[in-house]
């Protein structure tokens, strides 16, 4: 492997979770590392520790309102106070929502705010090439509230520290499914950060934002780029799109490094979308930004999980795609040769779970020609393409 890559510890990061129902569960972590060690993908040596709780607050306190900051730390506790439970709507901490309130949650967030941190700070002092932190990439968070899953905003905090510390034009990418509306509006007015966003149209799905229009406000009006795609989109016109966007957006900015959310849940597995993708885009869209990071950032490259929520058959393969790809492992050679990608560590996994699918994929990509046949397929493709060429007008 390439020691120019680091590997993130996400421990500290496994306690973030609302509840053992809730969608968004760090058994996802495990199922991926367990998968890499399987394939010797990860090596000890290139594993780092995030940085310390006090940084991360720090942090925390530079991007997140005080107000704000005050109620997650006050409905952390085992029991909160009837003023704080009250007040937890406003912040979108309720317990009816999809971020409800859970004990210890300010130290799990600042956990998740300081590996993403660590990542970035490996990469912009030189330590590293890349910097992997799956744990991270809770791209819904905004200054003054918790949304879709995400109390604070690490990819925010990271990008915010880049600025800050080395003064960096910063390209950030997000390909979860859901539009990245937090960080685009952290930075919405900000010339240095690029926001770039490919994800399900807001017309349909959480959070109803990402149309193409959203282009930057003020001085950073041009820096942000949004491709809202069709329901149920599938490989070849989501990588098209894709690869206009990126290419584009990279070579009209010109960034010092990349940031980049890696959210799996365009996949057609997923339950939380309608976009109809398989494995082979989170074999692509790795390869593309490592090739472009490359050419126009001196290999700088930090990346971040996010969402996927079909944690068994999809997120692992998925995020396991995105180490090999940021590591340079040599398995990457028979993956791109073999049928459907080679089969996976058989025996794998061995976690335990009542939420066990009963039958688990066997091969790294997917065999798509057992698929039904998506209809409207062209009239899908074609809106992409009209969409793309618009949104392209004004880079």
């Amino acid at each position: 492997m390439n020691s120019r890559a680091l590997w993130i510890d996400n421990s500290a990061s496994k306690q973030y979770l609302f509840n053992e129902q809730h969608p968004f569960h760090p058994i996802r972590l495990a199922l991926t590392e367990e998968l890499l060690r399987r394939c010797d993908a990860l090596d000890d040596k290139a594993e780092i520790p995030p940085a310390s709780l006090d940084e991360a607050r720090e942090e925390v306190a530079l991007i997140h309102r005080p107000d704000y900051i005050t109620a997650v730390s006050a409905l952390s506790e085992p029991s909160p106070a009837l003023t704080a439970i009250d007040n937890a709507p406003q912040y979108g901490l309720d317990q009816g929502g999809d971020t409800p309130y859970f004990p210890g949650m300010e130290t799990a967030s600042l956990a998740v705010v300081a590996g993403s941190l660590a990542a970035a700070e490996a990469v912009m002092s030189g330590r590293a090439d890349r910097a992997l932190h799956l744990a991270g990439g809770l791209h819904h968070a905004f200054p003054d509230r918790a949304s879709g899953f995400c109390v604070y905003n690490d990819a925010a905090a990271a990008i915010s520290s880049i600025r800050r510390k080395y003064g960096a034009r910063v390209l950030y990418i997000d390909t979860d499914v859901h539009h990245g509306d937090g960080v685009q509006w952290f930075f919405y007015d900000d010339p240095e950060v690029f926001t770039l966003s490919i994800h399900e149209t807001g017309k349909f799905l959480f959070p109803g934002t990402g149309f193409h229009h959203e282009r930057g406000h003020s001085s950073g009006y041009g820096s942000c780029l949004n491709l809202p795609m069709e329901p149920y989109t599938e490989d070849d016109s989501w990588l098209d799109v894709f690869k206009l966007g990126i290419v584009r957006a990279v070579e009209a900015f010109k960034p010092d490094v990349i940031v980049s959310q890696h959210g799996c849940d365009a996949h057609a597995f997923d339950p939380l979308a309608h976009i109809h993708c398989s494995m082979r885009i989170y074999r692509e869209m790795p390869r593309l930004i490592h090739e472009l990071a490359d050419q126009y950032t001196n290999g700088r490259w930090i990346a971040l999980g996010g969402g996927g929520y079909d944690h068994w058959r999809v997120v692992p393969r998925a995020w396991g795609l995105l180490w090999l790809e940021m590591s340079a492992h040599p398995l990457l050679d028979s993956i791109d040769r073999l049928s459907h990608g080679g089969m996976l560590p058989e025996g794998w996994p061995t976690l335990q779970s009542p939420h066990r699918p009963d039958q688990l994929p066997s091969t790294w990509l997917d065999d798509t020609s057992t698929w039904t046949p998506m209809p409207r397929r062209q009239e899908i493709t074609d809106k992409n393409k009209a969409m793309i060429e618009i949104a392209l007008q004004h880079l």
